[in-house]
C-alpha cells in the first residue's frame, strides 16, 4: 500500500521563513504608499481651500454681481436706449445675459453640495463636466459682456451724464452700510 501523504521536503521546511518574507513584501508596499502621503497632502489641502474659497466667493460675489446687473445696470441701459433698433438690441442682449446668469447658477447648484463636502475634507465625487461647463460658460459670458454689452452700455449711458450719475449713485447706495443707530 502506498502512502500518499506528502512527505517533508527541504522546500516545505522553509515555508515558515518564506511566510515571513512574504509578509515583508506587503509591509514594504504599505510603507511605500505611506511615503507618498506627504506629496499628496499639499494637493488635498489645496482642494479643500479652493472649494471653501469658491463656496464663499460665488454666493457673495458672483451672485451679487448678477443681481446688481439685473437690478441696476440692465434696467438703466434699457431705459436710456434709444427707441427702436437700439432698444431692441439692448433688450435682446439683456435677455441673453440674464439667461446666461441662470445657466451659470444652475451649473453652480450642481456642484455646490460636492464642494461643501470637499471643503470639509470628505471624500466625494466631483462632477468634472459641470465644473468645466461652469468655468467655460462664465469665460464666454464675461468675454461677451466685456466686448459687447459694457461698451454699448457706456455709449448709451454716456450720452446723458444724469443717467450715468444715477447708476453710479444707485450702486454706491447699495454698498454703503448705514451708520450704527441710523435707520
Amino acid at each position: 500500500m502506498s502512502d500518499n501523504t506528502p512527505r517533508s521536503s527541504a522546500g516545505s521546511q522553509d515555508a515558515p521563513i518564506a511566510n515571513f518574507s512574504q509578509c515583508h513584501v506587503g509591509i514594504i508596499g504599505h510603507l511605500d504608499a505611506l511615503g507618498e502621503l506627504p506629496a499628496l497632502m499639499a494637493p488635498a489641502q489645496r482642494a479643500r481651500k479652493v472649494a471653501a474659497d469658491m463656496l464663499a466667493f460665488f454666493d457673495a460675489v458672483i451672485l451679487e454681481h448678477h443681481g446688481e446687473e439685473e437690478r441696476e445696470l440692465f434696467p438703466a441701459v434699457l431705459k436710456s436706449a434709444a427707441k427702436g433698433s437700439e432698444h431692441d438690441n439692448v433688450r435682446h442682449i439683456v435677455e441673453r445675459l440674464t439667461a446666461e446668469h441662470r445657466q451659470i447658477e444652475s451649473w453652480w447648484s450642481r456642484i455646490k453640495p460636492q464642494l461643501r463636502q470637499i471643503a470639509k475634507g470628505h471624500d466625494t465625487a466631483l462632477d468634472a463636466v459641470a465644473v468645466q461647463q461652469l468655468v467655460d460658460e462664465y469665460h464666454a459670458h464675461a468675454q461677451f459682456e466685456e466686448t459687447e454689452f459694457l461698451p454699448l452700455s457706456q455709449a448709451i449711458l454716456g450720452r446723458n451724464a444724469n443717467h450715468m450719475a444715477a447708476l453710479g449713485l444707485s450702486l454706491h447706495m447699495r454698498h454703503v452700510k448705514p451708520a450704527p443707530g441710523y435707520i
